[in-house]
């Protein structure tokens, strides 16, 4: 892995994969990644973004390799993913992945906590989705 200079002059190295948090705002969104001085604002998430890989390229500057969208691994809470995405309806997804859906509607809502292996069960049909929408042409 290849070191960075810092601006304020700490040495670092290049963070590789680098998780941000994003959370839904009254303005928009506001993420920040997990282990990394950084925060971005945006009003869309492809603002956000942007953002975000903006201010991780000034914290980690080196012109010889540059941090862009592909470094960054998105994470978000369940409730604000559901609000963002008002088209994917949570009752449809909870019967693609064979789950109860009052217990994915409790999880939206926060009334409870999906373990690891539910989590990655709805991310993997939330997944499943998209690449259907994806290849989808008229």
């Amino acid at each position: 892995m290849k070191n960075y200079q810092h601006p304020l002059g700490a040495r670092t190295r290049h963070p590789g994969r680098i998780v941000v948090r994003v959370e839904k705002s009254a303005e928009g969104f506001t993420a920040y990644a997990e282990k990394h001085p950084v925060t971005a604002n945006g009003s869309t998430l492809t603002e956000l973004l942007d953002e975000c890989v903006q201010a991780l390229n000034y914290c980690f500057e080196d012109p010889a390799q540059r941090i862009d969208r592909s470094h960054l691994e998105l994470r978000m809470d369940l409730r604000d993913f559901f609000r963002h995405y008002p088209v994917l309806n949570a009752k449809y997804l909870a019967r693609r992945i064979g789950m109860h859906p009052t217990l994915l509607s409790h999880y939206i809502q926060g009334r409870k906590r999906p373990g690891p292996d539910q989590l990655e069960r709805i991310v993997h049909g939330i997944r499943v989705i998209g690449e259907e929408l994806a290849g989808v042409g008229f």
